[in-house]
């Protein structure tokens, strides 16, 4: 497992490099509506002044080839200066690490109230077939897994917040305020890793040590705890990359939607204000995290199932 994790863990700056590079130069193929948009954002001119425009490409640093701009961006990350944002002027890190931390914060508590609801659902769905529970995960995790956050969203600020009056629609200072956010974005997982849960645990139920174990007397439920769900949840241990993934895709729109102050909307923001050093530091930090995040993975993989192992 190591040398796996050492292998993988030597693909990771490279990959970083090129993705620094499309994020850095890509934007700027854009020209001087960079500029435009920044003047737009600071002062809120419609119709920015050649004379400022002029002025703000030279201060931004803009007027100069784009490898001089790149190179000078690089040495700057890899000393831990990420630059300063274009509309806010203040430092990049700060502001996408402090974002970072909020949407961490989100898509784990979206992750275990998904596994907290999604795996005893799925246990409880397999084994009784064709019954309320499985009936319930089947028809509802369609439902769940077709809606998306986009729609589920307000749908929850409507029927909840503005509608039943019991929670707070945006916002992100208190538990109340982050109950329907993380509501949202754990639909999606939970109704995932229900199906999941359940598939694995009918073909595991078929296995000859559960029954051998129910041949010796062992209860239903205890069979179900102690046999089968620790090895149906090698399921879910797969499923964590697409889990990760999707929570993290979610969260662009939940944050966006409830005024969640992460990073996905930060990033939007960026996006709509042509904010390129926050842009940049944003989108490489989210490919950190995904491949991260898929090392751990094959890694969890291969913990819970020798066979995968080297």
């Amino acid at each position: 497992m190591l040398a796996v994790a050492l292998r993988r863990l030597a693909w990771i700056p490279p990959v970083l490099l090129v993705t620094s590079v499309a994020v850095f130069v890509l934007p700027r193929l854009l020209g001087g509506e960079v500029t435009r948009s920044v003047i737009r954002a600071r002062s809120a001119s419609s119709t920015p002044d050649p004379a400022t425009e002029e002025r703000l490409t030279r201060e931004l640093g803009l007027d100069r080839p784009v490898v001089t701009q790149y190179l000078d961006w690089l040495g700057g990350a890899l000393c831990g200066d990420l630059g300063t944002s274009f509309t806010t002027r203040s430092p990049v890190g700060s502001e996408v690490l402090g974002a970072a931390g909020v949407s961490l914060m989100l898509a784990a508590s979206a992750l275990a109230v998904a596994l907290a609801v999604g795996v005893p659902l799925g246990a409880l769905a397999a084994g009784r077939p064709d019954g309320v529970a499985d009936r319930a995960t089947r028809w509802g995790g369609a439902v769940a897994l077709a809606v998306p956050e986009f729609v589920l969203g307000p749908v929850l600020v409507l029927a909840v917040a503005v509608g039943a009056g019991w929670l707070p629609a945006l916002g992100w200072g208190s538990a109340q305020e982050a109950v329907l956010p993380v509501l949202t974005l754990a639909v999606w997982p939970a109704a995932l890793a229900a199906r999941l849960v359940r598939a694995e645990t009918a073909e595991v139920l078929g296995h000859p040590s559960v029954r051998t174990a129910r041949a010796k007397g062992l209860s239903p439920r205890r069979t179900l705890l102690v046999h089968v769900v620790p090895r149906a949840l090698t399921s879910v241990v797969a499923g964590a990359g697409p889990f990760l993934g999707g929570t993290l895709g979610g969260a662009v729109v939940v944050e966006v939607v409830f005024a969640v102050p992460g990073l996905g909307r930060l990033l939007a923001e960026a996006v709509g204000d042509r904010d390129l050093p926050v842009i940049q530091a944003g989108l490489v930090l989210v490919v950190a995290v995904a491949l991260l995040a898929a090392l751990a993975t094959e890694l969890a993989q291969m913990a819970a199932d020798p066979r995968l192992r080297p």
